[in-house]
């Protein structure tokens, strides 16, 4: 094989592509595929959320009355995290802020940026609100939430591929992602056909690998109870966002030589422990139940078919006639002809 044939084949056959649209049109919406990817990837974490919560004993579907108030909130909370941890972005002279109409606004979420920790944010108070209405126990929706959120989290990332965003430092590697030279987070005097370190796809395979680790740990429905697995969730996924975050190459906030989002990484690695010590401690037990103290499932005492009970039957059937010996006196009499008019 040549040299030039070899150059060829590492540096534009072996990399990967940005995908050539980000969007469709069905009629007057248009469709983003980075939403779709979003929405995919919740509804897959509601199904397998749903799944470990009634293996757990708790009422099928209440995942859903949870999510009721813990998506929009976590959405809300992603948004606006991303938006003031990259104000250069959104504010100041020649930006965008506040119309929704025009690119750029801090409210055109579909244009991609929203952020994972502030979505863990607004999505646990969201969840806390939405265990107190249903009684489930916070730390038992907590546990069996962690693999689906991971799943969600690795379904997300396609979004970032889709909208040619948040890649890495370049390199030559075979699995190099082609970025174009006018996107504007391309860096000034590279020259055009570079390729950068596939940063979406770390997290994919990162969080897909979690997904596994988070399901054999708590393939006994007695381990790792009272958030401890939600606990190693934070840790897995908070330690590898430290490593992809430390060489993406977009324009983030620096304090004390790190990109903010490492040290919501750090942070989140820290929370994580402390999760996992205090909880180890405090509930060195098994949960007695998915419901809080005098909580319980909504459709236990409920009847399917009232036919399987027997109070709702009236017996119409004759009375058994008594057998009355011969030669005794009656015990009654026809009324007299004065009886009868009085």
């Amino acid at each position: 094989m040549s040299l030039a044939l070899h150059s060829t084949f590492t540096g534009v056959l072996a990399s990967i592509p940005s995908p050539p649209v980000a969007y469709f049109d069905l009629g007057p919406i248009r469709i983003h595929f980075y939403a779709l990817c979003i929405i995919a990837g919740i509804i897959a974490a509601v199904l397998l959320t749903n799944h470990r919560l009634t293996k757990r004993g708790a009422e099928p579907w209440v995942v859903i009355d949870i999510s009721i108030l813990a998506v929009p909130l976590a959405i809300i909370t992603a948004r606006f995290y991303h938006v003031f941890t990259h104000p250069n972005d959104y504010f100041g002279a020649g930006h965008n802020t506040w119309n929704p109409l025009q690119p750029g606004s801090i409210w055109a979420i579909w244009e991609g940026g929203i952020a994972i920790y502030g979505a863990l944010i607004g999505g646990a108070i969201g969840a806390w609100l939405g265990c107190r209405w249903t009684g489930i126990r916070f730390w038992t929706f907590a546990d069996a939430l962690a693999p689906g959120l991971l799943l969600a989290q690795a379904m997300g990332r396609f979004g970032n591929w889709f909208n040619h965003e948040l890649f890495g430092l370049p390199t030559d590697l075979p699995w190099g992602l082609e970025i174009e030279s006018t996107n504007s987070a391309f860096p000034p005097g590279l020259p055009d056909g570079t390729l950068f370190h596939p940063t979406f796809l770390y997290e994919v395979i990162w969080n897909g690998l979690g997904v596994i680790v988070l399901l054999w740990l708590s393939r006994k429905p007695t381990a790792l109870q009272w958030g401890r697995l939600f606990a190693i969730y934070l840790i897995w996924y908070s330690a590898g966002r430290i490593v992809w975050e430390s060489i993406r190459i977009d324009p983030s906030e620096i304090y004390f030589g790190l990109r903010s989002n490492v040290w919501a990484a750090i942070l989140g690695v820290v929370v994580g422990l402390v999760i996992l010590i205090v909880q180890s401690r405090r509930h060195p037990g098994l949960e007695p139940s998915p419901y809080q103290p005098g909580r319980g499932r909504n459709d236990a005492d409920a009847v399917v078919d009232s036919q399987d009970n027997p109070s709702d039957f009236v017996d119409l059937s004759e009375p058994d006639a008594e057998e009355v010996p011969a030669g005794a006196a009656a015990t009654s009499t026809a009324p007299t002809e004065a009886e009868g008019s009085r």
